[in-house]
């Protein structure tokens, strides 16, 4: 009875020395989340036009189907749908942790014992049934079911589940942000495609001009009015411009393909309007204020879903420390014989098993997996504060884009129309020889340079307007 107490005092001993160790590993605390600006510089929208749907927010139909046929088939976005189902299953088996395994079966052995030993001896006094003894060579029959169970006393297994199912959501908003970044880049490509169908026409519009001009320069020659260099210089400047259209129309086909590949498909062509660029003008868009960007954008929200599981890691580690309480059981038939195994009571076997088990050696390997939880979680957090300046800041990069632009453009705009009014100007004063041929060559050649500055400046418009949209978190509704 002593030495029972006395393993009893050290077991306790041992138990409250567990405990008492594991409050020096307490988890990080006081993660806050970190404070946004009231509100975007030059901004002072309540309105947030993330909330929209990209169908509603792109007034292009041939664009809205662009974008419908890509997040139907875009291969990387039916990868990230299997990222989704291998986190649901994580969900899943965490689940089944937390409840007790049963298993059944059947087993056939044979067995036979020394019969200098303790348990042969005993066998060899032994009659199995009345007038016969056991034999040397014993069959073993047995049927039944076994359970064990972990009974989840620090909620060890619940915050592993609760890690899993955050990862979980956060595959989704994984997903939601894949999309919000497919429809930009479908989006930019789309008008990145009309800007060139727009080049491609003032480049044949200014080869066309300079092919007049050349002509002129021609009959002026043969009546001595300019020599054979001008004539090669606007031959030069003819074959310069038309070096250029070939270019463009590389660059349209490759980014044709390029939006294919975007919508899963092989190379076809882009059914789109090339006067919708010229007429149509980039949508307004109204920034909202920054909390409403972090419920909007699927990347701040999957960071604070990957924060919060990271917090149930470290609870999960932590509770290594703690001793487990198992149970275990089983109850079946058994015998020697077939036709015995299910003679009741005699053929019933059963079993029942209550333990309780704390670390001791290993405490330390233990200690390095509650450490690493820790600094994953310290990493969540910065990851969640660097996901939320990041979002800020290219909210705020792209709305003075769109202010900056608009100067460029209006600017760009008036500069093409002096050039046009120059071009007639100065064809009329080469005619009357009040200046030569350079004059009008640089001309016609500051005029195309403006008018596809004109374009891309455009183009750039469009392009911050739905990097906007973007960086609010608008798209994937």
């Amino acid at each position: 009875m002593n030495l029972i107490s006395k393993y009893n005092k050290i077991g306790i001993l041992l138990l409250v020395m567990t405990l008492a160790s594991c409050k020096m590993l307490a988890p990080v605390q006081n993660i806050e989340k970190p404070k946004t600006p009231e509100a975007f510089v030059d901004s002072k929208d309540t309105v947030n036009s993330a909330t929209l749907k990209w169908s509603a927010f792109f007034p292009d139909k041939n664009l809205d189907s662009l974008i419908d046929t890509a997040i139907k088939n875009n291969i990387d976005l039916q990868m990230t749908m299997q990222d989704i189902e291998i986190a649901r299953s994580e969900v899943r088996m965490k689940k089944g942790l937390l409840l007790p395994t049963v298993s059944g079966g059947l087993a056939v052995g044979n067995e036979k014992v020394g019969r200098y030993t303790s348990a042969g001896a005993g066998d060899a006094s032994t009659e199995i049934t009345p007038g016969h003894e056991v034999p040397e060579s014993l069959n073993d029959f047995a049927l039944g079911i076994h359970a064990s169970w972990e009974v989840d006393i620090w909620k060890k297994l619940r915050n592993s589940k609760k890690a899993a199912m955050s990862r979980y959501l956060g595959t989704i908003e994984g997903k939601n942000f894949v999309i919000t970044n497919l429809v930009a880049e479908v989006a930019n490509s789309y008008y990145e495609l009309l800007s060139l169908d727009n080049q491609l026409v003032v480049i044949k519009e200014t080869i066309e001009l300079q092919k007049n001009a050349l002509e002129i320069v021609k009959v002026q020659k043969e009546a001595a009015r300019v020599s054979e260099l001008g004539v090669k210089k606007y031959e030069a400047e003819v074959l310069n411009s038309q070096s250029l259209e070939f270019d463009i129309l590389q660059q349209i086909k490759e980014n044709e393909n390029k939006i294919n590949f975007l919508l899963g498909r092989f190379p076809q062509p882009i059914v789109r309007d090339k006067a919708v660029f010229e007429s149509q003008v980039p949508q307004q868009i109204q920034s909202g204020i920054p909390s409403q960007m972090l419920v909007n954008r699927p990347d701040i929200k999957q960071a604070e879903l990957e924060l919060f599981a990271s917090k149930c890691d470290v609870k999960a580690a932590q509770a290594e420390f703690y001793p487990s309480f198992n149970i275990s059981g089983g109850l079946g038939f058994q015998a020697f014989k077939p036709s015995y195994l299910f003679t009741a009571p005699e053929s019933i076997a059963y079993s029942l098993l209550g333990e309780l088990t704390a670390p001791l050696i290993n405490r330390n390997a233990i200690k390095a997996e509650f450490n690493k939880a820790k600094a994953f979680q310290v990493q969540a957090m910065y990851n969640y504060q660097k996901t939320i300046l990041n979002g800020y800041v290219e909210v705020s990069n792209e709305l003075s884009n769109i202010k900056n632009l608009q100067q460029l453009y209006d600017l760009k705009n008036k500069e093409v129309q002096a050039l046009n009014s120059s071009i007639s100007i100065s064809n009329d004063l080469f005619k009357s020889s009040k200046v030569d041929y350079f004059e009008v060559l640089m001309t016609q050649r500051d005029a195309l340079s403006s008018k596809l500055e004109l374009i891309e400046a455009k183009k750039r418009q469009f392009n911050a307007v739905i990097n906007v949209y973007r960086a609010l978190g608008g798209g994937w509704k």
